[in-house]
C-alpha cells in the first residue's frame, strides 16, 4: 500500500497519487508503429453506379428464352391456364426464398460465388459448382444467341430464305429422296458424334460476334455492364409489346388466347415438377450470377424489395409473353382447333406449326 503523495509510475511517467491505492506492476510503454502498405486496409468493393443498374441487370439476367420460349410450351403441354396455379405457388414457396437467399449472400458477403463461402469453408464446393454450371450454360446459350443473330441478318433478305415461293409444291416435299435432299437442298447427315461435319461459317461468325459483344460489355466490369443494361434489359419489353399488339390484330388471335387461358383441371396433379423447373430455370437460381451481381450492392440495400420486384416482374413477363406467342399461333391455325394447329415437339425446340390443309 502507498500513502497519499507517493509517486506512482504509469507507462514510464511519474504521477503523484492523491488517494491511497495499491501499487501496480510496471507496464510496458506503448509504441505507435507507422502503417505500412502491407497493413493498409483493403479497398472497399466497387458498387453499382445507380439503383436501377442493379435492378435492370438482374431483370436482364432473369428474363430471356425461358420466358418467351419455354413458358408458353409448358402452358400448352400442361393444360393451358391451369399451369399458372402451380407456377405461382412454386414461386411463392421456393422461388422467392431461394432468390432472397442468394441475393443476401452476395450483398452481405460482398464477394463472389467462391469467396463468399469463407464464412463456411465446408460449403465452398457449392461455389465451385455454381461456377462450373455457369460455364457450361454459357457455352450452349451463346450458340442460341448466334442463331438469333443469324436469323436477324437473314430476315432482311427478300424473299426470306425460309419462305416457300410455290405453296402448291409443299405436299410433294416430304417425298424427296435422300439424294435430292443432300444434293439439291444442301442437307448433310452426320454418322454420329465422332463426325461433327463441316463448319457452318455463317453460324461460326455469328457465334464469334456474340462472344465479342459479351467481352465488350464486361470489359470494365459493372462500370460498363451497368450502362449496357439500360438498353439490353428494356429493349426486349419493347419487342414484346410490339408482338402483342401485332398478334392481337391477326385473324384467329382470339382463339389462340382463349386456348392459352383455358384450363384442363385433370392435369393439375401432374404439373408441379414442370412448374418448379420453370421457376428455377427462369429466375436463374443456383448459377451464381445473382450472387455476383448482389455483391456490388451497398451493405444497407433493401434486398427484400429487390427480390419482390425482380422475381414477380420476371414471372409477369412470362405470363404476358404467352399472349404474344399464342395469339400468333391462333392465326397460324386458321380453323381454331387446338388439336390441329399447335404441336410442341419438345421443350428445347417448342416448335409450333400449322398442320391444317391450308
Amino acid at each position: 500500500m502507498v500513502t497519499q503523495g507517493s509517486p506512482v509510475q504509469l507507462n514510464g511517467v511519474t504521477l503523484e497519487s492523491e488517494h491511497p491505492q495499491s501499487v501496480s506492476q510496471p507496464q510496458p510503454a506503448f509504441q505507435i508503429q507507422p502503417v505500412t502498405p502491407d497493413a493498409a486496409p483493403c479497398q472497399p468493393r466497387e458498387t453499382w453506379g445507380g439503383k436501377y443498374e442493379f435492378l435492370l441487370s438482374c431483370i436482364g439476367y432473369c428474363v430471356g428464352l425461358g420466358n418467351v420460349w419455354r413458358f408458353p410450351y409448358l402452358c400448352y403441354r400442361n393444360g393451358g391456364g391451369v399451369f399458372l396455379i402451380p407456377y405461382f405457388v412454386m414461386l411463392l414457396f421456393t422461388g422467392l426464398p431461394l432468390f432472397l437467399l442468394e441475393l443476401s449472400l452476395g450483398q452481405y458477403g460482398a464477394a463472389g460465388p467462391i469467396t463468399v463461402w469463407k464464412c463456411c469453408p465446408l460449403l465452398k464446393g457449392i461455389g465451385v459448382g455454381m461456377l462450373l454450371v455457369s460455364s457450361l450454360v454459357s457455352l450452349y446459350y451463346n450458340v442460341i444467341i448466334a442463331w438469333t443473330f443469324y436469323y436477324l441478318g437473314m430476315s432482311f433478305q427478300s424473299p426470306l430464305p425460309w419462305s416457300c415461293d410455290a405453296p402448291q409444291n409443299v405436299p410433294p416435299l416430304p417425298g424427296l429422296s435422300p439424294s435430292s435432299r443432300t444434293a439439291l437442298l444442301g442437307v448433310t447427315h452426320s454418322s454420329g458424334l465422332h463426325d461433327p461435319g463441316p463448319v457452318r461459317w455463317p453460324l461460326a461468325i455469328c457465334l464469334l460476334v456474340a462472344w465479342i459483344v459479351i467481352f465488350l460489355c464486361m470489359l470494365k466490369g459493372i462500370r460498363s455492364s451497368g450502362k449496357v443494361v439500360y438498353f439490353t434489359a428494356t429493349f426486349p419489353y419493347l419487342v414484346l409489346i410490339v408482338l402483342i399488339i401485332r398478334g392481337a390484330t391477326l385473324d384467329g388471335s382470339i382463339e389462340g388466347i382463349r386456348f392459352y387461358l383455358s384450363s384442363d383441371w385433370s392435369r393439375l396433379q401432374s404439373v408441379w415438377n414442370d412448374a418448379a423447373s420453370q421457376i428455377f430455370y427462369s429466375l436463374g437460381i443456383g448459377f451464381g450470377g445473382l450472387l455476383s451481381m448482389a455483391s456490388y450492392n451497398k451493405f444497407d440495400n433493401n434486398v427484400i424489395r429487390d427480390t419482390l420486384v425482380i422475381a414477380i416482374g420476371n414471372c409477369c413477363t412470362s405470363f404476358f409473353a404467352g399472349f404474344a406467342i399464342f395469339s400468333i399461333l391462333g392465326h397460324m391455325a386458321g380453323d381454331g382447333k387446338p388439336s390441329s394447329w399447335v404441336r410442341c415437339a419438345s421443350p428445347s425446340t417448342c416448335s409450333a406449326y400449322c398442320s391444317s390443309p391450308r
